[in-house]
């Protein structure tokens, strides 16, 4: 690559960052551009997926838009990529896009927090908050409708997150004294649309007492009053972002800290209203899996059982908590409970995706599936994703989703037919236009093998051993 090349490059990506979608669109297409004529560094594609990285519609560590995750994706070699983001949708329409662009295989979903009655006395997989749940919806292809239930519930996700927000933010201004934030200018201002997290509202404290503070001693004696921390310990965290946001997080956000709230009915939206949202647009409901070690999660089978009776199609893990551990005895402990999961899964015809977040710095773009702890798992997590992205492939364009009538009519609680035609239908490579008008001149005739026959006219570009 030249240096000039090298440079207008660098500029580009950079360019995917702005807050501007054109903006970003266009940046996108050159860059493909670029890469068409060797002019930008592309690894060859390897059966490697990332189905839960969140963009910065949400929190992404790097600011990352949904074309830079995908742009990124696509230079590394990724099979399949996705966002998922808290509480809104905003970045579907770009990921799929960007998808189309690049050639690459991209999904969508959301996260949102619900509370189950059903596990009131026991943490699921927000540590310290029993009965709350991280709930997921992945195969968005489409928003919901105007004046739908489903555009409703969706609204009513992102006001609770904003109240919830709101009132952390106020509890925790009362604590900070002079380091007190806006919810407006100070944190809305870090995102392109009004959709904030906690994490947003930890980098708008640490923005705001490195203001306050402009001596060094002072702002580690600030934080030591703070976090109830030594001088020593805090001036070592003044270094180290993520440290602090973590440090920050669990004394003044999570249990006992001051901006906490103990969950109930009221909190959060339900699981069923989340659910129902997610299949009237066409997208499959999501259970995640934190590690395994909780009340709710020591029992696998019961677990995935309870959530497959509630619509779940899916389960999201991010491997990383299960074997990237110091402790010799957690780590075999843990990924103990990883490969009892993955056993139970396959038993249960259930696909397993994997992600790794990309909202912490420090974190991988995506998975290690080589390593020896993830390898004999490689083949689930790959199947996974195509089923995924096949399920998204038909309902974009044929109308015949995993969570559509026609497929649920068809398949009905065969689940392990439907994996496989649909991990098939998203094995081959992305549909060129006209494999895309095919499938929609396909579209209800009730022919599921035909779609297969269009899909796979796109030939893959990939050597898999899987």
């Amino acid at each position: 690559m030249s240096d000039a090349a090298e440079r207008e490059v660098k500029v580009l990506e950079s360019g995917l960052g702005d807050f501007s979608v054109e903006a970003r669109r266009s940046a996108l297409r050159r860059l493909k551009e670029l890469a068409s004529k060797g002019a930008a560094r592309i690894q060859p594609m390897q059966p490697v997926s990332n189905l839960h990285a969140h963009s910065f519609f949400s929190y992404n560590a790097y600011g990352y838009s949904p074309c830079r995750i995908a742009w990124e994706a696509y230079k590394r070699g990724l099979e399949v990529t996705g966002i998922v983001d808290f509480d809104v949708l905003h970045g579907v329409g770009e990921i799929l896009e960007a998808g189309d662009i690049l050639g690459l295989k991209t999904t969508a979903g959301v996260e949102t927090r619900v509370y189950i009655g059903e596990f009131a006395d026991r943490e699921i997989n927000s540590p310290g908050e029993p009965g709350v749940f991280y709930l997921m919806g992945l195969g968005f292809w489409r928003l919901p409708d105007p004046g739908s239930d489903a555009a409703r519930i969706l609204t009513d996700m992102f006001e609770r997150a904003r109240r919830r927000n709101i009132e952390m933010m106020e509890k925790i201004n009362r604590r900070l004294g002079e380091v007190r934030i806006d919810y407006e200018r100070d944190v809305l201002s870090l995102v392109p649309s009004n959709n904030a997290t906690e994490r947003h509202l930890l980098a708008a404290y640490d923005r705001k007492a490195r203001e306050v503070f402009t001596d060094a001693g002072d702002l580690a004696r600030f934080w030591a009053r703070a976090l109830g921390l030594s001088l020593e310990e805090s001036a070592a965290l003044l270094g180290d972002t993520a440290r602090l946001h973590e440090t920050a997080r669990a004394r003044l956000m999570k249990r006992g800290g001051v901006g906490y709230a103990a969950p109930d009915a009221e909190s959060f939206p339900r699981m069923e209203a989340v659910n129902a949202m997610t299949l009237e647009c066409g997208a499959m409901p999501t259970a995640t899996w934190l590690d395994g070690t909780s009340a709710g999660e020591k029992d696998t089978e019961r677990f995935l059982e309870f959530f497959i009776d509630r619509s779940i199609m899916v389960l999201q893990i991010i491997p990383e908590r299960n074997w990237n551990i110091k402790d010799p005895k957690q780590k075999a402990a843990k990924t103990a409970k990883l490969d009892e999961v993955v056993r139970a899964v396959r038993a249960l015809a259930l696909p397993i995706v994997v992600g790794t977040e990309m909202n912490k710095p420090g974190q991988p773009f995506a998975d290690n599936f080589e390593t020896p702890e993830l390898s004999p798992y490689a083949a689930d997590f790959a199947r996974g994703a195509r089923f995924v992205y096949g399920h998204t492939v038909l309902g974009r364009y044929a109308g015949f989703g995993a969570a559509s009538a026609a497929a649920r009519s068809l398949f009905g609680a065969d689940r392990a037919a439907r994996q496989a035609f649909y991990t098939e239908a998203g094995s081959y490579e992305p549909p060129d236009g006209a494999v895309r008008d095919q499938l929609c001149a396909a579209a209800g005739e009730g022919k599921p093998g035909k779609l297969l026959e269009i899909v796979s006219r796109g030939r893959s570009r990939l050597t898999s051993r899987f």
